[in-house]
């Protein structure tokens, strides 16, 4: 029986091989996908409030404590929630780049597979940071669609009428869209750009939907 390689969905055809195979990485994804920092210092802000208020009504320290306790309890199970879904996100992800095609393998309770041949991508755009890390978004041929619901956050945010998958938030992004440009360069015989440059292809989308 031939061997499916992890986060594809099926074995490799003859002459295809794998370039890249990553995940994103759930800190990042916890910092700036489900921004923990921001709602952190939301409730730090509320916890300070609750407790102002009880002070100033003449309450002791104890009754500040029980006052800003309610709020504690919140922030620590909203916090916990949002820190162990960015975890089971990136545990659960997988993103290939093959020398034929890019591949998205996601889906925590539904796994979801999305096959991209390079015929199908029209455009590639990185949007890094300074620690090296970023996002990869792809522009679809026009005409082909795919569902920001059932593949976010591995989408491109806020792009919600022409919807651009992406892979989220990895490490040494740069060199990740280089090795994407050369498979997509090599596909279309032309000379290798450089990300974000723009680069041609077209075909149509194919997606898998399974039980994890």
């Amino acid at each position: 029986m031939p061997i499916v390689p992890h986060g594809l969905p099926g074995p490799l055809p003859a002459g295809e091989t794998i370039l890249w195979q990553g995940a994103p990485s759930w800190k990042l994804l916890a910092r700036r996908v489900y921004h923990l920092p921001m709602i952190g210092l939301y409730f730090i802000a509320l916890l300070v409030w609750r407790e102002a208020i009880a002070l100033s009504g003449g309450g002791t320290l104890v009754d500040a404590l029980k006052a800003g306790g309610a709020a504690l309890g919140l922030a620590m199970v909203t916090l916990g929630l949002l820190l162990a879904l960015a975890r089971l996100v990136a545990r659960s992800t997988v993103y290939t780049i093959t020398s034929q095609r890019l591949v998205i393998h996601c889906g925590i309770a539904l796994s979801v597979t999305l096959n991209l041949p390079y015929r199908l991508i029209d455009a590639a755009e990185l949007r890094d940071h300074r620690d090296g890390s970023g996002d990869i978004s792809l522009t679809l041929r026009k005409g082909e669609r795919i569902s920001y619901l059932m593949f976010w956050p591995h989408v491109r945010p806020w792009h919600l009428n022409r919807v651009r998958p992406a892979l989220r938030q990895i490490e040494n992004a740069s060199q990740v869209a280089q090795c994407l440009a050369r498979a997509l360069a090599a596909d279309a015989a032309q000379p290798a750009p450089t990300v974000p440059q723009s680069v041609r292809a077209a075909d149509s989308v194919s997606a898998a939907v399974a039980p994890a």
